[in-house]
């Protein structure tokens, strides 16, 4: 398994980069949350991969972070959900927005990711339900969280709230690690209200 690469950027065709590595070309695969965080052609890269071989190809899908990595796998585990689609959803929302969709059961979200439908978003929520949070561990939440910090549930509410990521975890890492789930999002709230 092909775990990591890195090397210099040559191409970036979304959702495909080409990365030299040693003066072979990897053809790659990624969200576009990846390919809006890369640096110019030339430059150099360094991508977490996750390789998918079937008989009629070798498919290397690449990732700026671990979480973005561990959702990936995630949803392709999810039945009808295959490598494109997981690349669109996560295209199409943070790692942090879909574990707060798959917390709030919020199918809405997944409905606005081009080629799934209610039915797969409802799998979606399904199958991720409580898998997500535990893939991701605290990574998803905000930095410095630890077991038993409200801090990522207060994060998740925020941004089910229509909140964007940035503002949610600003918000969210202002609050104390053991501030209960209600009087957190309560407080976050008027931190929001604020700014």
């Amino acid at each position: 398994m092909i775990g990591r690469i890195a090397g210099t950027l040559l191409e970036k065709r979304p959702p495909s980069l080409l990365v030299d590595v040693g003066g072979v070309g990897y053809e790659v695969e990624a969200p576009m949350s990846t390919i809006y965080e890369l640096p110019a052609i030339g430059a150099q890269v360094v991508l977490l991969t996750h390789l998918i071989v079937r008989e009629d190809a070798h498919l290397l899908f690449g990732f700026r972070t671990e979480s973005e990595r561990d959702a990936f796998r995630q949803l392709i585990r999810v039945s009808g959900v295959g490598p494109r689609m997981a690349l669109a959803v996560l295209s199409g929302m943070s790692v942090t927005e879909l574990a707060g969709a798959v917390a709030s059961q919020e199918s809405g979200r997944f409905t606005r990711v081009p080629g799934i439908g209610k039915k797969t978003a409802e799998r979606l929520l399904l199958e991720l339900k409580g898998r997500i949070a535990d893939a991701l561990g605290t990574q998803a939440g905000p930095a410095g969280s630890t077991p038993g910090d409200a801090r990522p549930d207060v994060l998740h509410a925020l941004v089910a709230l229509g909140y964007s990521e940035r503002e949610a975890d600003a918000a969210a890492r202002k609050l104390p690690a053991d501030v209960p789930v209600a009087d957190g999002i309560r407080q976050a709230l008027k931190l929001l209200s604020k700014a």
